[in-house]
Formats: C-alpha cells, sequence, structure tokens
C-alpha cells in the first residue's frame, strides 16, 4: 500500500471539520455526502477518529456477491466499482469495523482515500491525522515502540 493513516488521538478536539471536509469532498448532486470517516466523541474537545482500514482480508469485499468491492493492485485501496454495486448491503454489515456507510439512493460510501491526498487530513487543525508513505509510518511506530519499550 503506498500510504497508511497515522492517528494521534491524543491530539483529536472532535471538532468534526474531517467529517465535513470528506462529505463535501465526495458529493453529489451538490449535497453533501456521506462522510467516510467518522469522530467518536468522548467529551469536550476528545475524540477517536475512524475511518477504513483498507483490510489486507477484508470482510467487506469477501461479502459481496457482485465482486463490486475491488483491491487496487497499484495502490492497495480497496476501491467500489458503483456500477456493479447492487446496494445489497452485505458489504455494510460485512464490515467489523463499521466503516461501510450506507446512504439513501447511492452505493455505500466506503474510504477511497481521496486518490492519495485524504481531504480529511488537509483539513484537521491540529494534526491528529497524517496520511504517510507506508515506509514512513511503519518507521516512526517501530522508532515509537522501541523507544517505549526501552528500560528506564
Amino acid at each position: 500500500m503506498d500510504g497508511i493513516f497515522r492517528v494521534s488521538v491524543e491530539r483529536c478536539i472532535a471538532c468534526g471539520k474531517c467529517e465535513l471536509a470528506c462529505a463535501f469532498s465526495h458529493s453529489r448532486n451538490g449535497q453533501p455526502g456521506a462522510a467516510r470517516i467518522r469522530v467518536l466523541r468522548r467529551g469536550p474537545e476528545r475524540g477517536i477518529p475512524l475511518t477504513c482500514l483498507q483490510c489486507h482480508d477484508a470482510a467487506c469485499v469477501a461479502a459481496c456477491p457482485m465482486t463490486a468491492l475491488v483491491r487496487d493492485p497499484a495502490t492497495g485501496v480497496v476501491r467500489l466499482l458503483e456500477a456493479r454495486c447492487v446496494r445489497c448491503g452485505l458489504c455494510v454489515t460485512a464490515c467489523p469495523f463499521g466503516n461501510m456507510v450506507p446512504e439513501p439512493d447511492a452505493p455505500p460510501a466506503k474510504c477511497d482515500l481521496c486518490g492519495g491526498t485524504p481531504r480529511c487530513v488537509s483539513f484537521c487543525p491540529t494534526a491528529a491525522l497524517e496520511y504517510l508513505p507506508a515506509d514512513a509510518a511503519l518507521q516512526g511506530l517501530h522508532t515509537n515502540r522501541a523507544r517505549d519499550l526501552s528500560p528506564a
């Protein structure tokens, strides 16, 4: 996969700007679409941004009887091919994280990483969301994990 979301929960102020940016960047017929990211609000100015994990063995892909969900071999993103979708909702119920969002009169909404430049990231005022090259995100994870495990 080209990039990975890195979420710094301690920075999230639950402002919802990521949700608005997502909804407006996926508008239909002049109306905001369903946000593909949501913030689980945990009190005043505390939240946890939740978005599609682009699972390796994605349950939504396995559940789709029309093969409307496919992994893009170039980017690794699981994409929804709207022309194939019959709106049965099996992908929505299959996602264990609730990241397939049902939309009225449209196929379910799923994070497509905005073609590699997620709008939610650019609108986050506290940098709680980052979209990093996979190797850089993993390197930071390993560095932080090693620091956390080192003797005090």
